[in-house]
């Protein structure tokens, strides 16, 4: 099985211009004939799995945060709760590279994603949220970054789903840390 080398979530949004292709979005909204009809299956197979490596990522991160101990009764139920959300984006993000004929990447160790993540450094809850706070809204602007590319509504509607529950999750995070408030408008995507 393949092995995903540490994934960006800049790189997801596309450095080189690539964004995920309405096809790919198509097999996630359940539009085979959609997928069929655009499908570029390598180059979707190649960003979906970059996407499901940052999944796999924030997996490992709410575990790490879970298992440290650090987190108070409260904050930890809702840690597993978004780790929840995390593991359906990964099911979903699975179950089309597979109709596309591709092999999704599999997770690392949860010590890999620790070691790379400087999980070490967290010695706090403060430590925990903001490191979760940083992944979440990395990937709300991520899946933000590909939802111009689409022409129909429907498939724009199912990133905008995805950016929703990341910029939920940020947003719960921030107001735990007690940050305030974005102040300026438009201030996810950018």
């Amino acid at each position: 099985m393949q092995k995903l080398v540490q994934p960006n979530r800049r790189d997801f949004l596309g450095k080189s211009g690539l964004v995920l292709s309405a096809a790919a979005v198509g097999v996630l909204a359940g539009n085979a004939s959609l997928a069929r009809a655009k499908a570029n299956p390598k180059g979707d197979i190649a960003l979906l799995n970059v996407a499901l490596g940052l999944e796999h990522e924030a997996i490992a991160a709410y575990q790490v945060g879970a298992e440290s101990g650090l987190l108070d009764k409260g904050v930890l139920d809702v840690a597993v709760l978004f780790q929840s959300h995390h593991k359906g984006h990964r099911d979903a993000l699975i179950a089309t590279i597979e109709k596309l004929g591709g092999t999704p990447v599999t997770s690392q160790a949860n010590g890999d994603y620790a070691k790379a993540l400087d999980a070490n450094g967290l010695k706090s809850q403060a430590d925990v949220l903001g490191l979760a706070a940083t992944l979440e809204l990395g990937a709300a602007n991520a899946y933000l970054g590909v939802i111009p590319s689409f022409e129909d509504k429907n498939l724009a509607k199912v990133a905008a789903r995805l950016a929703a529950d990341e910029t939920m999750h940020w947003s719960i995070l921030a107001h735990a840390m007690g940050k305030p408030l974005p102040s300026a408008a438009l201030s996810f995507g950018a």
